[in-house]
């Protein structure tokens, strides 16, 4: 991409007048919409309405895409969003893999490769991918430059949104992962406007996206994995607080005087040292260790400890020593989320990441024991769900994230 940050249209003025934003925002969450129907949901007069719906046609956001059926007069004209108007990039940052997906203006997925986070995968190698793939893409495809809307990425925190930087991030198994400037390093290599969040929020997004004609209002995104993630969404927006909450569910204390968090900076008996990838693989080993017979044994070479993709393998063997550590792990779980629920009431609940797609047991388990200790059931109903976009969910949500600049 080599145009200057000069010729870059910024997102924001690319639909200049307030009522188009408007009703671009109402056409762009239905997959057609009347005419009829956005003059009842706009409040606008007929005159405005047109005006502003040509506005939008000239500007090549959204198109007419036939007449709809008649309810007594004339047939309503239809509207939808021009997919090919634009594209924006999501690139999903996490310890155990990253992606990177290309997503149109009407929110299909148009291509996404994913890359395995290893001892080699440090800042400067996965940009180097991220930047070749985004190239290849934009070639490929034959996509005008000034159709890139930008990049929105989801990563793991804490960082800093305003500043673009991924801050004290821990766990990544290659070093140089802390004080990442990676909003100033892609644009300025990809020369179009890059925009960071964490991980959680991004998935939360794309869940809400895909959930927007059931018009959930409130939401709650959990990701398991090395850690425990956190997003809110209230009144359809995402919830921020005074500093990075994405790791915050990991922290809620479970038992006061249990175990020591794997590092200094958290707190004793915190859900993360529980119900974590990171727990099950130090209860698993520590079982292993003590003499307990598993099929692991098996599988593992002498000395070599079990790790999280050997575990679930024997869950899929009903090993009786792994189903009971992922039983209890699940449990613990669905005991934190118990909390969340008695505080917040969501409608619905997404469970992502490693824990939810790649074990039923653990969802089934964590679920159902969130509804046992939850107040006010069974006349609070909270609908549980893994979400519609699996592991895709964060680089998703994170395209979206830049679309939506859009209004």
């Amino acid at each position: 991409m080599h145009e200057s940050s000069e010729q870059r249209v910024k997102v924001s003025e690319r639909i200049p007048s307030a009522k188009a934003k408007e009703l671009f925002y109402d056409i762009r969450r239905k997959q057609e919409i009347a005419k009829n129907d956005l003059l009842t949901a706009s409040g606008l007069t007929t005159s405005t309405l047109t005006r502003v719906l040509d506005e939008l046609v000239s500007i090549g956001v959204i198109s007419e895409s036939g007449l709809g059926t008649s309810t007594g007069g004339r047939r309503p004209i239809l509207y939808q969003v021009r997919a090919d108007y634009g594209y924006a990039f999501g690139l999903d940052i996490s310890r155990f893999e990253s992606r990177l997906i290309l997503l149109d203006l009407a929110g299909q997925i148009i291509e996404s490769v994913e890359w395995q986070m290893g001892a080699e995968t440090t800042p400067d190698q996965l940009l180097g991918q991220v930047v070749s793939q985004a190239n290849i893409w934009i070639a490929g495809h034959q996509i005008p430059f000034a159709k890139i809307i930008g990049m929105g990425i989801g990563a793991v925190g804490p960082l800093d949104r305003a500043t673009g930087i991924i801050e004290e991030t821990e766990w990544f198994p290659a070093p140089g992962w802390q004080n990442v400037e990676i909003v100033r390093l892609l644009e300025e290599q990809l020369n179009i406007p890059i925009l960071l969040d964490n991980g959680a929020n991004t998935a939360i997004i794309a869940e809400a996206w895909a959930n927007r004609a059931k018009d959930f209002r409130h939401m709650l995104y959990v990701h398991g994995g090395t850690g425990l993630r956190l997003s809110m969404m209230s009144d359809s927006k995402p919830i921020y607080g005074a500093a990075d909450m994405e790791g915050s569910f990991g922290q809620m204390i479970i038992q006061a005087d249990g175990i020591p968090y794997r590092t200094t900076k958290g707190n004793y008996g915190s859900l993360d040292s529980y119900a974590s990838v990171y727990a099950i693989e130090r209860e698993v080993n520590s079982r292993l260790r003590t003499g307990r017979s598993s099929q692991l044994q098996q599988m593992l070479q002498p000395g070599e400890r079990a790790k999280f993709s050997h575990i679930m393998q024997a869950l899929k063997l009903l090993d009786p020593m792994v189903t009971e550590v992922v039983t209890q792990a699940a449990t613990y779980f669905g005991i934190g989320l118990a909390n969340l629920l008695n505080i917040l009431y969501p409608e619905k609940v997404v469970l992502g990441g490693p824990l939810m797609t790649d074990s039923n047991l653990f969802f089934y388990t964590a679920t159902q024991t969130a509804i046992r200790k939850t107040y006010h059931y069974p006349k609070y109903q909270v609908v549980f769900s893994k979400g519609s976009y699996g592991e895709e969910a964060i680089a998703v949500g994170a395209a979206l994230l830049m679309l939506n600049q859009l209004t």
